[in-house]
């Protein structure tokens, strides 16, 4: 079993009391012995964020205590003289293990930055991949990363108010297509919606359904997550497809 975390943020007058305040859900997912713990897309007040290790220094301390990965959500990077959306990993020994760059610029990103090219694969207490808000839209993220290995989707977000239903359809779609289980962390203020959604997934009689859980307010929740049991749901739907033209 893998238990696996989101964290619904709200607003903050600071990066500092934003990662002070978020600091101590991380500490409550620790104790719990959370596995792995995702927050939601820019959800500081300053979202460009060039040192991730020096930013998120409290983060990777907590990480290192609790044995922990935390994925701090998704912020602008300069990279190379080139502005990215970047999520960068934080592994359970405390140190930056990789970033995911988001692959799919939403509206007015598309002119300030430069798309992501990869779908990457982490592992620490599993393989899991990272799927940056619009690149849940477009099927063959997840796809691309599940067949890669990956066992669990975890998603930064940033979705405002009337985009939370077809977001929630999105993922469930997602989940459902590839037979993984997929939690996405969202904002929850005046502008954006919340609802950060844990989806998880039951066999009755060979029909896979969708169970989930939603965020109502700014809060950490953890649960249990037998990866294993998606195997053989994977295994038979990827072999059903057909190849056609």
């Amino acid at each position: 079993m893998t238990k696996l975390g989101i964290i619904q943020t709200g607003s903050f007058r600071t990066n500092k009391e934003g990662i002070i305040k978020i600091s101590a859900l991380l500490e409550e997912l620790g104790r719990k012995k959370t596995d792995i713990v995702c927050l939601p897309e820019q959800w500081l007040k300053e979202n460009r964020i060039d040192n991730f290790a020096t930013e998120f220094a409290p983060f990777l301390e907590i990480a290192k205590k609790y044995s922990m990965t935390i994925i701090p959500g998704a912020f602008y990077q300069k990279i190379r003289n080139q502005q990215t959306i970047s999520s960068p990993i934080i592994g359970p020994k405390g140190t930056i293990i990789g970033i995911q760059e988001k692959i799919h610029p939403f509206d007015y990103e598309r002119d300030i930055i430069k798309p992501g090219k990869l779908a990457k694969i982490f592992e620490t207490s599993c393989k899991f991949g990272v799927v940056i808000c619009y690149d849940m839209v477009f099927p063959d993220v997840v796809n691309m990363m599940v067949r890669k290995g990956a066992k669990v989707i975890l998603s930064p977000s940033r979705i405002v108010k009337r985009g939370i239903q077809p977001w929630h359809m999105y993922c469930q779609v997602r989940a459902l297509e590839n037979r993984v289980p997929i939690l996405a962390a969202n904002v929850h203020n005046y502008r954006f919606g919340g609802e950060s959604i844990m989806i998880d997934l039951v066999e009755n009689n060979k029909v896979v359904i969708p169970k989930i859980t939603k965020l109502k307010k700014q809060c950490a929740t953890a649960k249990q997550f037998d990866l294993e049991k998606y195997y053989n749901i994977r295994k038979r739907r990827f072999s059903d497809v057909q190849k056609f033209s």
